[in-house]
């Protein structure tokens, strides 16, 4: 409808601002317009959220020109960048101070900023556990989200710190993996420590639940999970579901490191800070308040039951 506030999506054609546009279109009368933010509108997925109702505009998170014409008359702007499409803490950093800019010079009334904690503040300087990455930090996905927070200051934002994406199971292959003698196994540096994971759409669900709140959440922190799972609840949950039994190979986080593959540093440090700090990072969000924002928050089964075939076919792979 022509009165709807609209919400400016960045990432749209990801995973969770995909989620947010599909929570958004969804509810045609939540009072709320997607506008779909993509660098490419002619790509198939910003073409099937065209067709579902979105407003797709073009505009590159490098540009900060591009973002300002694309938040123009947006009342609220999700924002999120993918330090996966570059490894480079510093351009993730540039490219929210972007985001941010454009919102400011928009006078948009609500910016929600996907982030993370810095985990440097989980341990001294000069602690040895794990190596300093990019010369200057820990985990640097988490550190460099961290860091841009400031970059929001004076904005009417929301801090959304998201969870493990249990979608990393078939996008990153982290799922159990068939070896030559038919049997299944994963491997990672956890321990049996829990970590808070949730389905990627959920987050943008719980980003329209927050939106849909408005100034309530506004200056306000919020952490989500859908579950906090060890490694060995969630092999259990998988071959509960699907019948197939894994393995887990605890190693240690110098291990995992030294395995070579890209980010395999980046990953290491990440679970190794799961890992040794596992009551700071669950505690730091909440499976309650994800589901008094998104009701239909899936469980780790839920996600298991519904993403069955796409998981199978990554453990065969």
């Amino acid at each position: 409808m022509a009165d709807n506030q609209i919400i400016a999506v960045v990432g749209s054609t990801g995973t969770q601002g995909g989620g947010l546009c599909r929570a958004i279109l969804g509810d045609p009368s939540g009072g709320f317009s997607c506008r779909a933010i993509t660098r490419d509108p002619s790509k198939d997925s910003a073409q099937a959220l065209a067709a579902q109702g979105a407003e797709v505009v073009a505009a590159d998170l490098d540009d900060v020109e591009s973002l300002k014409s694309a938040f123009a008359g947006a009342h609220g702007v999700y924002a999120v960048t993918n330090f996966w499409e570059h490894f480079s803490a510093e351009k993730e950093k540039q490219q929210a101070a972007n985001i941010a800019d454009a919102a400011r010079d928009a006078g948009v009334q609500h910016v929600v900023w996907s982030t993370l904690e810095d985990t440097r503040s989980l341990m001294d300087a000069d602690d040895t556990r794990m190596p300093m990455l990019q010369e200057n930090y820990r985990v640097p996905h988490f550190d460099a989200k961290a860091e841009a927070n400031a970059s929001f200051d004076g904005l009417p934002v929301t801090f959304l710190v998201t969870s493990f994406y249990w979608d990393n199971l078939y996008m990153f292959g982290l799922c159990p993996k068939k070896g030559e003698d038919g049997s299944y196994s994963w491997t990672f540096p956890l321990g049996n420590a829990k970590v808070a994971g949730i389905s990627a759409g959920d987050i943008g669900k719980v980003a329209y639940g927050i939106f849909k709140g408005g100034e309530q959440y506004v200056g306000a922190t919020v952490g989500i999970a859908g579950g906090m799972l060890s490694i060995e609840e969630m092999g259990a949950t998988i071959e509960q579901v699907t019948g197939v039994s894994s393995v887990y190979n605890a190693v240690d986080a110098d291990v995992y490191r030294s395995f070579g593959f890209p980010g395999a540093d980046e990953l290491g440090n990440m679970f190794q800070v799961y890992r040794d700090f596992e009551g700071a990072v669950c505690g730091a969000r909440s499976v309650d308040t994800a589901r008094a924002l998104n009701p239909e928050l899936e469980s780790f089964e839920q996600f298991v039951e519904r993403q069955k075939d796409t998981i199978l076919g990554a453990m065969n792979s």
